[in-house]
């Protein structure tokens, strides 16, 4: 999310670079303090010794220095300027810094800094509440309202006590800038002081919506409740009684991702249907990712009953938005069948992709989280487009991260996190699924498991992989969220195929494909065609065959023929299986779906092998185990290495790989550092040069290098052991 330049520098100046405390310290502050630089430090009573100690020495000062330092507290960016003509104002002495700075707790340079961040946080949670107010009112008039109008409206909230539809309005204002900046988590704080600082009921109803909505897209969970609360409270017109209800089915969707959302916002969008057209068919696109989160367990509505409700309610305009081509196409997949949505659902991908790259408005830039929430997580796998995925999984972490959309940002991360995974980037898929679950912690959201179960199917560490998708399942149960269900099946099956237990995957793939989950369900059905090959029932897999392929020629992409080639081929006689082999090695090694590309070189050898062409076989073999090493996908190396073994090759035992020594951050960084600077690698991770290059000390240790450019070739996936003639 965004970080303030001026509270990056001063958290860095605060805490000497420190990396632990670097780490540490941005976790106590909330994301509006972060993103829009107005942090109040300490939002807690004084509960420390040592800030009880430094409170202490504070107010041994001189009572003009202490009203100096207080000042100094409620100023987050450390403006020295600032300071001087807030303290000009109170009218303390020029003389007032030179106690404080004697004491040790603060050093005026080019900017103020604190000798530690419980200094300042012990100052200022220890003053009475009318000296705080003193300070930000100081801070207020000595802040020019045409060059900073935010941080004047905002210390102008903390220097009253009471409500102030003149301050309400200004916040509001400042509100609006910050979304065009993109600062989702500030435009909530502004939001939430505005409607704290209103006098009138009706007034104060309409901007607690407001801010609600704000808060529920920055992951504020229990700020959008009371903010709810606050709204139902006053008196609102039916729209807005609406709207309220709308809002609390999309705070029960971030919090429960299961079969209770989807019928609340339908409800919602019933409601609204005659009250605002435009937000109605918002909320039927929301409707429709909730409903396919609910899957096969969903207590109703369905995709199909919210699908006929979409094509039932309002028009699209015209020109469509976005969101309604996105609506149109979905409804139309869902309705129509695959092969029919094929041409709308392309049509909607272009559509999200050019967006992502004009970020036109902001209006735009909102639904392209919901885009991302509802359509291109099935769109790209759904369309088989590698590249599309790729691009838009960047697109949507790059977006989220901007706006500071901490309940959109799992999502886009585990999105990208499973791309990289299908290129066979174990550990930039992991680092990413890490952050992922870190965030959802913080903000209370529900985790985003899809992408760790696939990473676990694909490590092929049976016991622990099974662990996994066991306690999924029996998670996602009980909050009936059938998306994360089917895709623990795929998982199952992907992972016996590739321990090589094909009966077992043949039950997995086929509970898989009971229901049809928008995104991976083709995925499924190569799953259930390769287990019915390998386990000798090649019938099983005759209807899976024939729904894969039509879906394949509509899409006619790369990967998709590709795959549907390499399963033809589990099902073909000799002659044809020799040619579709070769065909979906062809197609496969043009995308960047590494991992099935050597799937496909594994079948072929062990085809080849099974025929008795040994040395054609060996050839397969090895770049199939070769790969699957570097990966770190062990199961289905493990059925190379048997394979190659049985042509008579000798298999050396695989050696882990020096970059499994490193931490997931310290791998992503050090994939990183080959072709960025520390400083783009700060900003693109959210930390501190400083952090990056103590990191890269520490990876240079653990691979024993000196420098960058030896990087790449110690994280090299030849690193493991190699198969030797």
């Amino acid at each position: 999310m965004p970080l303030d330049p001026l509270v990056r520098d001063r958290i860095v100046a605060e805490t000497h670079g420190n990396p632990m405390a670097l780490l540490q310290l941005p976790h106590t502050l909330a994301p509006a303090e972060l993103a829009g630089g107005f942090w109040l430090p300490g939002r807690r009573p004084l509960a420390s010794r040592i800030e009880s100690a430094l409170h202490q020495q504070f107010r041994s000062l001189p009572v003009d220095s202490r009203r100096l330092l207080l000042t100094a507290a409620a100023e987050p960016t450390g403006d020295v300027a600032l300071l001087r003509r807030a303290a000009v104002l109170q009218g303390i002495p020029d003389d007032a810094a030179m106690s404080a700075e004697a004491a040790g707790l603060v050093e005026f340079g080019t900017r103020v800094r604190f000798h530690h961040p419980l200094v300042r946080s012990a100052i200022y949670q220890g003053a009475s509440a009318p000296g705080r107010r003193a300070a930000h009112r100081a801070l207020a008039e000595a802040t020019d309202p045409h060059l900073d109008p935010d941080r004047k409206a905002w210390h102008r909230a903390h220097a009253t006590d009471r409500p102030d539809e003149g301050i309400a309005v200004d916040l509001e204002r400042s509100a609006g800038r910050a979304q065009g900046r993109g600062g989702i988590a500030a435009v909530a704080s502004f939001l939430q002081q505005a409607t704290e600082l209103t006098p009138d009921a009706t007034r104060r109803a309409g901007r607690a919506l407001a801010a609600a909505q704000a808060h529920i897209d920055a992951g504020g969970v229990d700020q959008a409740q009371s903010l709810l609360a606050i709204a139902e409270a006053g008196p609102l017109d039916d729209l807005q009684r609406a709207r309220l209800e709308r809002l609390r089915a999309r705070l029960v969707f971030s919090q429960v991702r299961g079969s209770v959302a989807p019928r609340l916002l339908l409800d919602a969008a019933h409601r609204l249907a005659p009250l605002d057209a435009t937000l109605a068919r918002d909320t039927l696109l929301e409707t429709l990712g909730a409903a396919s989160f609910a899957g096969r367990l969903g207590e109703g509505p369905g995709l199909r009953e919210v699908a006929e409700a979409a094509r039932a309610g309002p028009p699209s305009r015209t020109p469509p938005r976005m969101v309604d081509v996105l609506l149109d196409s979905v409804t139309g997949r869902i309705l129509d069948g695959y092969v029919a949505g094929v041409a709308a659902l392309r049509h909607a991908m272009h559509v999200v992709r050019q967006e992502q790259k004009t970020r036109a408005t902001e209006a735009e830039r909102r639904w392209l989280w919901l885009a991302f929430r509802v359509a291109p997580e099935p769109l790209a796998p759904e369309l088989w487009d590698d590249e599309a995925w790729h691009e838009m999984a960047q697109g949507a972490v790059g977006l989220a991260r901007e706006a500071g959309a901490l309940n959109v940002l799992p999502m886009a991360l585990t999105y990208q996190a499973c791309s990289h995974v299908h290129a066979g980037e174990f550990d930039t898929a992991e680092a990413l699924i890490d952050e992922a679950t870190a965030i959802s912690e913080a903000v209370g959201g529900v985790p985003m498991m899809y992408t760790s179960l696939l990473l676990a199917a694909w490590r092929g560490q049976a016991s622990p992989a099974l662990d996994h998708i066991e306690a999924t399942i029996e998670e996602v149960r009980a909050r009936g969220e059938g998306r994360v269900l089917g895709l623990a099946e795929y998982a199952t099956a992907l992972l016996y195929n590739g321990l090589g237990r094909y009966d077992a995957a043949l039950a997995a793939a086929t509970r898989a494909c009971q229901y049809e989950d928008l995104g991976f369900f083709g995925w499924s059905l190569a799953e259930l065609i390769e287990a019915a090959a390998r386990s000798g029932q090649p019938e099983s897999g005759e209807a899976a065959l024939d729904d894969l392929t039509e879906r394949t020629r509509a899409t006619g992409t790369e990967w998709a023929l590709g795959t549907a080639a390499c399963s033809r081929a589990l099902l073909s006689d000799d002659q044809a299986a020799d040619a579709l082999y070769r065909e979906a090695i062809e197609r496969l090694g043009h995308c960047r779906v590494a991992v099935q590309l050597a799937r496909a070189r594994l079948l072929y050898g062990e085809w080849l092998r099974r025929r008795n062409r040994r040395q054609e076989s060996r050839a397969q073999l090895r770049c199939a185990y070769q790969a699957f090493s570097g990966f770190g996908a062990d199961g289905f190396a493990e059925r190379a290495g048997r394979e190659l073994l049985a042509t008579g090759e000798t298999v050396r035992k695989r050696t882990v790989g020096a970059d499994a020594e490193l931490t997931s951050q310290e791998a992503q960084i050090a994939r990183l550092a080959g072709d960025h600077t520390n400083s783009e690698i700060a900003a693109q991770l959210f930390i501190s040069p400083r952090t990056v290059e103590w990191h890269l000390g520490n990876v240079f240790a653990k691979l024993g290098v000196s420098s960058r450019r030896h990087l790449r070739s110690a994280l090299s996936p030849s690193k493991p052991g190699m198969p030797g003639a």
